[in-house]
């Protein structure tokens, strides 16, 4: 039996803000509804992945911010490192460790991520 894990909700506090906050980073929206006054449901993926992120109003009972260590993996970790910068994202410099090379930043409410190359930079 597979089991695929497909969807990741995201306390977030703005909706708007964490939209506009995720396509800088470079993560596709892909649905944007309004069900109804109290539920607004966004999803949005990062480039090549199989498992989107959702959030809006409605979508969780989480804290905004609660969230941490997100991981998304990358070839190159200094090309992600430049093109988060480029896109006006606060990351931290690249952290080699012997399991991998890490890039961190964090949402607007707090929600953190960990971008990792899984082969340690040479």
């Amino acid at each position: 039996m597979d089991i695929k894990l497909e969807l990741i909700g995201v306390p977030v506090t703005d909706v708007d803000r964490a939209k506009a906050f995720y396509e800088r980073v470079g993560f596709h929206p892909d649905h944007d509804v309004t069900v109804s006054e109290a539920i607004r449901f966004v999803q949005m993926t990062p480039p090549g992945s199989a498992c989107s992120i959702a959030f809006g109003q409605g979508i969780t009972e989480m804290t905004p911010g609660s969230l941490d260590n997100m991981q998304v993996v990358v070839a190159d970790i200094e090309e992600a490192h430049a093109a988060l910068v480029a896109r006006g994202i606060e990351v931290s410099p690249i952290d080699d460790r012997p399991w991998g090379s890490f890039v961190y930043f964090a949402d607007p409410d707090g929600n953190r991520w960990a971008v990792q190359q899984t082969t340690p930079r040479s």
